[in-house]
């Protein structure tokens, strides 16, 4: 409309009033389109990121506002993991560090990740640093609130752990009930460090070697010893210490 009216007043069929006029309606129209598109706009979300929508908590006709929760997006290619490490290990934590991340759902299944983010202090209270994980996640077998143990390893030297159990105490200090070629060998240890779950101890002791846990008081050095699962039954009353 606009151009046919240009058109006209270059022959002098319109005036240049009228001309002006239809820019100025062609103005008007597409500042009615912006209105239209700002206020389509308003009533659209987008999401800032590509992910997997959970379970809406809304349904057509319900009112919200700028403050209500309409979706929840979790982009799952990678996880990130918060855990917390003790104040004697803060100093060993390095951006880029591996870490292992086994699921408490299936314990049979770890993951490796990486060190991404360390706070920058101690919490006063538990004495603990803060420490954030990235674990890539390709297949999404992990989910968003999933619980993890981590694991890492720091350079320093590596010791037996043993259950707390099998730690006993004589008059020149610890020691445990090992076994060797079928008999019971008393094996003095020290104790390097002990939590409710083992002890790590130092000794002539190495991983796989088979230590009593049960009865421990009954044993002395040199008896024999035979597993309980391939035994046969012990003479008279007597009960085979458990390994």
């Amino acid at each position: 409309k606009v151009e046919r009216a240009r058109a006209l007043r270059k022959s002098n069929a319109i005036t240049q009033v009228q001309v002006t006029q239809t820019e100025l309606d062609l103005r008007n129209a597409e500042l009615s389109v912006h209105d239209a598109q700002v206020a389509l706009d308003r009533r659209s979300v987008v999401s800032p990121l590509s992910g997997i929508v959970g379970i809406l908590p809304i349904e057509a006709g319900n009112y919200v506002t700028s403050q209500s929760t309409i979706a929840t997006i979790d982009d799952r290619s990678n996880i990130l993991v918060d855990f917390w490490v003790p104040e004697r290990f803060a100093a060993a934590i390095r951006i880029g560090a591996q870490i292992a991340a086994t699921p408490l759902a299936d314990a049979k299944q770890a993951y490796s990740g990486f060190v991404s983010a360390i706070d920058n202090r101690i919490d006063e209270k538990s004495r603990t640093l803060w420490v954030q994980a990235k674990i890539a996640n390709p297949s999404d077998s992990l989910k968003a609130g999933m619980s993890f143990q981590i694991s890492m390893a720091f350079p320093g030297d590596t010791y037996a752990a043993v259950n707390p159990l099998a730690i006993m105490w004589g008059a020149d200090g610890a020691f445990i009930w090992g076994v060797q070629d079928g008999k019971v060998r008393r094996v003095p240890v020290r104790i390097i460090q002990r939590n409710t779950e083992n002890v790590l101890v130092e000794g002539e002791i190495a991983g796989g070697d088979m230590v009593i846990t049960e009865g421990v008081q009954s044993v002395r050095d040199g008896d024999e010893v035979r597993i309980a699962d391939t035994a046969g039954p012990m003479p008279g009353n007597a009960k085979a210490p458990t390994l």
